[in-house]
């Protein structure tokens, strides 16, 4: 299957600026862009009220991660070669992707099956700074397991 994307010319300031617009249409406030050191997007932060409290969010791009899946389907020939190891494309690809995804997500809140803050919880910024998805994950997922005499799903 070939990498969603994978031929976009769409600049990532396009993208991001195309999830700004999604977000705020969608009740989020105080957007923020957070950056590598080199001057590419790290990360894109929004605060939703719910309930009654403003709750931040941090959707981050793991550039190395899609540059990685770049070329192994190079490597694999489901890719022309001129996509091996270039990282503009490669963040190209992975913001239009989450574009993508912020977008079906956000098309299950308009039908009111889910809330923002359901579809967003692993990216919910806690006190420390980290995301739930890095604070949970950090801890070994140990929270997640059932205690004693809970049944299991089978």
């Amino acid at each position: 299957m070939a990498i969603k994307n994978y031929t976009t010319k769409i600049g990532v300031n396009k993208t991001v600026g195309e999830i700004e617009s999604i977000l705020a249409s969608h009740g989020a406030q105080k957007i923020l862009k957070e950056y590598y050191g080199d001057g590419s997007i790290q990360s894109i932060s929004f605060i939703v009220d719910v309930q009654e409290q403003q709750i931040p969010f941090r959707l981050p791009i793991d550039l190395n991660a899609w540059i990685a899946l770049i070329n192994r389907a190079v490597d694999e020939r489901k890719l022309p070669q001129r996509f091996r190891d270039d990282s503009v494309q490669s963040a190209r690809v992975g913001w239009r992707v989450i574009k993508d995804w912020i977008d079906a997500q956000l098309a299950l809140v308009e039908t009111k099956t889910v809330k923002i803050e359901q579809v967003f919880l692993p990216y919910v910024v806690t006190k420390m700074g980290k995301t739930l998805y890095e604070q949970i994950s950090e801890q070994g997922f140990n929270n997640l397991q059932l205690s004693e005499g809970e049944e299991q799903v089978k």
